[in-house]
């Protein structure tokens, strides 16, 4: 089987990966353009560039998907199926017809549930017990087509959206593989998504990773969870931007929402803020300027003391 495989981030390459490993012919690859990345906005190639040069794969990088020059580009490289893994823009529904076995898409939630751009960061943030992965046959309509197959996993009692990315990549790369197999093969019934049971996952901004410290403990510790790493969690301290990390419930600790409650410099300590109801302990930051490190590094040097305030 010729593929034509769309990916951009981390997220996308062990389904490159599998699909090499596993002996597929992958014609090329697409993916967004090249960026400046970090302080010193070095222009840098998505992680999915990287593997398929180093794989000997053709890659197509196009401002946007579409027009004739590109078409034609696609076309030349006749692939069979498209397969497309967070490549990060919507496809219209001719480049999406392409290839003769159309294109199929491998999505980290359990469709129709958590259709959109962040599904794995809403799954935490909304306190789920399991996600997973659905491979589905793409459509016009956002995440709104027939589902070839489905993997469940549970999420852990303290995992952060980064964590359950990388094991859901994981997961993911091994579904695709073995949808494909069932395709070749003649043996997957298409499934229609309930849509009357849709729920989304829009994309989210830097204004909505701000904490709102009126809100209950137990909500605001899954939200900085789903939150990490980006767009990552953040208060303000003195005028001064912190992103918050590594969160645990401090159940009976109770003040004006954002005061900081207590500090504990030691190994296993952290910075324990009120909130709505109950406290939430902070173990890691990164404040402005600075890398990410324990909060009771930051309290040891210039953080915060008992009765400082976040908003």
């Amino acid at each position: 089987m010729k593929i034509l495989f769309w990916g951009t981030p981390a997220f996308a390459v062990p389904s490159l990966r599998a699909l090499v490993g596993e002996g597929h012919d992958v014609v090329g690859v697409v993916t967004r353009p090249d960026r400046p990345t970090g302080r010193g906005r070095v222009t840098t190639p998505p992680p999915v560039k990287v593997i398929a040069e180093s794989e000997g794969i053709p890659v197509l990088q196009p401002d946007r998907p579409r027009g004739d020059e590109f078409v034609r580009a696609v076309r030349e490289l006749a692939p069979d199926v498209s397969v497309v893994v967070a490549y990060g823009q919507i496809l219209r529904a001719d480049v999406l017809s392409l290839p003769p076995g159309g294109s199929i898409n491998v999505h980290a939630s359990l469709l129709p549930e958590l259709r959109g751009a962040a599904p794995i960061h809403w799954a935490i943030i909304r306190g789920y017990a399991e996600t997973g992965i659905t491979i589905m046959r793409m459509a016009e309509e956002l995440d709104a087509g027939p589902i070839l197959y489905q993997v469940r996993e549970p999420i852990g009692r303290d995992e952060t959206a980064s964590e359950l990315s990388l094991r859901l990549s994981e997961i993911g790369a091994e579904a695709l593989v073995e949808a494909l197999a069932l395709l070749e093969g003649d043996a997957i019934e298409e499934e229609e998504q309930d849509h009357a049971r849709a729920t989304y996952a829009p994309r989210l901004t830097t204004e909505d990773a701000r904490i709102d410290w009126s809100a209950d403990a137990s909500l605001l510790a899954a939200r900085i969870r789903g939150l990490d790493e980006v767009p990552g969690a953040w208060t303000t301290l003195n005028g001064e931007r912190v992103n918050l990390y590594k969160p645990t419930l401090a159940v009976g600790q109770s003040g004006e929402p954002g005061v900081v409650r207590d500090v504990d410099p030691g190994p296993d300590g952290g910075i324990f803020v009120a909130c709505g109801s109950d406290a939430l302990r902070i173990r890691e930051v990164k404040p402005a300027g600075k890398r990410r490190m324990s909060a009771a590094e930051w309290v040891r040097g210039a953080g915060p003391r008992q009765g400082d305030r976040f908003v």
